[in-house]
Formats: C-alpha cells, sequence, structure tokens
C-alpha cells in the first residue's frame, strides 16, 4: 500500500507478533512499576534519596541515547530488539540472586535502575525504528499499529501489572523482579522467531558520534518534529517531579497501603486505553495538531487536579484524565514522526527525540524531592501544572494542523486528505 493512502490493508503477521512481545514485555514493566518504588521505600523513607533512584532511571538517557540512536540505525534492528531483551532478563535474574543474598540496598538500586535503562534506549530506538521499516511507512498503519500498541501497554502496563506487582512485592522482594525477567526473556524469544529483515546496503560509516548528531541536527531544523519533541521535555520535567515522590504522596497524603497504592497506579490503565482508542477519531475530527494541543491542556488540569486531590478517589479521577491525554499523544506524536523521517535517519532521529523527552526527567525527580522536603508532598503536582501550562502555550504554533499536515505531504508524493485546520 503506498504510504499515506487509506485502504484495506491489513497488518502484517510479524506485528502481531510483536504486539504479542510489546504486551508481555509491558506487563513485567508495570510490576516493577509497582514494585521498584516499593522496593526503595523499603529501604528509605528520604524523599531525596528515593529521588534518585528515579532519576536513575532516566540519566542514561542523557549520555547515552544520541549513540544509541545511531548504533541502531548500523544494526539489524530486529536483532538489536531481542539481544536487549535477552540483556535485560540475565540483569534482572542477576537482582534476584542479590535481593536473595540479601544484598539490597540504594546502590544495588541505583545500578539496576541505569543498567535496564540502558536496554530500554536500545529496544525503545529500534523498535520506533524498526515498525516503519515493517509497515513502509504507511501513516495510517502506522497510526493504527501505534493505537494497538499504546492499548495493549496502557492496559497491562497500567491495569495488570501494577497491582501484581504489589502483590508480588507481599510475598517477597525478589518475587516482581523474576516476574519481570521471565517477561523480558519471552519478549526476546518471540521476537528472535520473527522473519529476518534484509539486510542493509553497505554504505560508508562515518564517525559514530557525527552520525548521532546529524540525527539532532535534522530533528532540530524541522519544526514540526522539534514541537513535537519540546512539550514532551517540558511535560517529562513536570511529570518526573511527581512520579519521584509519588509512593510517599499516596502513602502519606491519600492514606494508602501497598494494595491501595498499586491499585491508584493501575486507573492510568482507564484513561490511557480512552485516550489511545479515541486518538485517530479525534485526530479525523479536530485535526492531528488540534488533537495533540487539546491533550496538552488536559494535562495541565489533570495535575493541578492531582496535586489538589484530598482522596483517592479524587486522586484517581486526576490520574484518567491524564494518562488518556498521554494517551492521544502517544499515538498521535510517534505515528507523525514515523511517517515523515527518512528510513536511514530514523533510529537517530527517534533517539534524538527520545532524549529531549527524557532529559528533563532525572532534574525533575531530583527537584520533586526537593520540593517535597521544602514545601510537602503536593507542591511537586501545583508547580509541575504551572509549568506545564507555560510549555503548552509556548509549543502551540510549532504543531498546528496546516504544518504537520504539510509535512506528511512532503513525505509522500501520494495525495493526503486534509486535516480540519483550526481557525
Amino acid at each position: 500500500m503506498t504510504p499515506g493512502c487509506r485502504g484495506p490493508a491489513t497488518l502484517p503477521k510479524a506485528f502481531r507478533w510483536l504486539w504479542a512481545a510489546s504486551g508481555v514485555s509491558a506487563f513485567g514493566d508495570g510490576v516493577h512499576l509497582a514494585a521498584l518504588p516499593l522496593l526503595a521505600a523499603s529501604v528509605t523513607r528520604d524523599p531525596v534519596v528515593i529521588s534518585v533512584v528515579a532519576a536513575a532511571t532516566r540519566v542514561p538517557w542523557l549520555l547515552f541515547g544520541l549513540i544509541g540512536g545511531a548504533l541502531v540505525d548500523r544494526w539489524d534492528r530486529r536483532r538489536t530488539l531481542w539481544i536487549s531483551d535477552a540483556a535485560r532478563a540475565a540483569l534482572l535474574l542477576a537482582a534476584v540472586a542479590g535481593v536473595c543474598a540479601g544484598l539490597i540496598g540504594v546502590p544495588l538500586l541505583i545500578a539496576l535502575a541505569l543498567l535496564l535503562c540502558i536496554g530500554q534506549i536500545l529496544y525503545d530506538t529500534a523498535a520506533s525504528a524498526y515498525l516503519p521499516e515493517l509497515l513502509d511507512r504507511d501513516t495510517e498503519l502506522l497510526k493504527r499499529a501505534n493505537t494497538r500498541l499504546q492499548g495493549t501497554q496502557t492496559a497491562v502496563n497500567g491495569f495488570l501489572g501494577p497491582p501484581a506487582g504489589a502483590a508480588m512485592f507481599s510475598l517477597g522482594r525478589a518475587v516482581p523482579l523474576l516476574a519481570d525477567a521471565l517477561t523480558f526473556l519471552f519478549s526476546a524469544l518471540t521476537i528472535r522467531s520473527l522473519p529476518r529483515t534484509p539486510p542493509k546496503p553497505a554504505t560508508e560509516k562515518g564517525p559514530l558520534l557525527a552520525e548521532a548528531r546529524a540525527g539532532a541536527a535534522y530533528l532540530v531544523r524541522n519544526p514540526v518534529l522539534l514541537g513535537l519533541s519540546l512539550r514532551p521535555a517540558v511535560g517529562n520535567l513536570a511529570f518526573g517531579a511527581g512520579t519521584a515522590v509519588f509512593v510517599l504522596f499516596a502513602q502519606e497524603e491519600l492514606r494508602l497501603g501497598p494494595t491501595g497504592y498499586g491499585l491508584l497506579l493501575a486507573t492510568e490503565a482507564v484513561g490511557g486505553l480512552a485516550g489511545a482508542a479515541l486518538a485517530g477519531r479525534l485526530a479525523d475530527r479536530i485535526g492531528i495538531g488540534g488533537a495533540l494541543t487539546l491533550s496538552a491542556f488536559l494535562l495541565v488540569g489533570a495535575q493541578l487536579a492531582l496535586g489538589l486531590s484530598d482522596g483517592p478517589g479524587a486522586a484517581g479521577a486526576a490520574i484518567v484524565v491524564r494518562a488518556a491525554a498521554f494517551g492521544i499523544t502517544m499515538v498521535l506524536g510517534p505515528s507523525v514522526r514515523q511517517a515523515i523521517v527518512p528510513n536511514d535517519l530514523m533510529g537517530r532521529v527517534s533517539a534524538a527525540a527520545r532524549l529531549m523527552a527524557v532529559a528533563p526527567a532525572p532534574l525533575g525527580a531530583l527537584l520533586g524531592g526537593w520540593l517535597a522536603t521544602e514545601a510537602g508532598l503536593r507542591a511537586p503536582y501545583l508547580i509541575g501544572a504551572a509549568v506545564l501550562a507555560v510549555a503548552t502555550l509556548g509549543s502551540m504554533a510549532m504543531t498546528t494542523n496546516r504544518k504537520i499536515d504539510a509535512a506528511l505531504a512532503r513525505a509522500s508524493p501520494a495525495p493526503r486528505p486534509s486535516s480540519p485546520t483550526a481557525p
């Protein structure tokens, strides 16, 4: 099917296997999403120390993100996917042995978070580059595929994984780590069974750092790609501040135990599923740019409401709205990027976009710990909402319907139906 044309083409069988692997791996991610903060909180009650552990899950993006993208563009993407998952499985099994041996502590948690993040960099970048390769850069197929991937990830990562992780933690601190290792192993074996992709044509390779910089330069020079990346960058600064102390916020402000904390995390899946399911229809009605702007304003309101919530019901409602807005963004933003970036630059541009988005998260996590210590556990959410509002107003003009439609049209000679243009 010609990229960008609408038609009855179906997603290929290889995508369905990739989808299954992603779903199982996302369940494991949901397990440690609940278990890792609980594990950190069982070692220390210091908000700053807990925020350092949270920051360690993002720091490798600052040091390795662009290089990871350049490596993905050099390597076979299917092989990179399964090796990354196999390595993370081995790492978690080693961590299980460490916990069972009584070696658990903040240094071990930080090391685990750092190494898992390096594996995630290679996997996520390769997956983002592999999907348009698998679907021939077809915009409609990419939206459908991203809808399924995001919906499944939200359901199992947000709804099934966190309660399971909290329950497993009550059985033993090593149990959720073991479960996560098994999900990575399943994902690696599944992806390894996919058909091999044609070898990349031989090209002269320049210095790795220069290739990495080329991807970043391509992103910065493209206003649409830059706009799609700037808003998440500021968003992760704000969300990182709240996420770093959320386990303490749930326990001390909302008076929840481990099970209640896991269930509160699970409410995110309700909104995330709705947002992923509605993203395509919303884009058809008000345009991709309009849908992205609407989701940004919803994020501002939800973060503010979460900081003002006085019980788990109000907090859960705010999380649902926030997750719905995030689901819309995570379907539409990557679909646009995957449709307009040349294949030979896809890994590097994806890594540069992800780096720009996640780089502020460690700073946000540390800021959240400091704000919670100085001004209380609600401060990271309230100040974060103000930061999000400023970022939304500043980036609206970069991702309008008109600019996104023009970028999609330039990427393919095939005619595209225009999105409704905002007045």
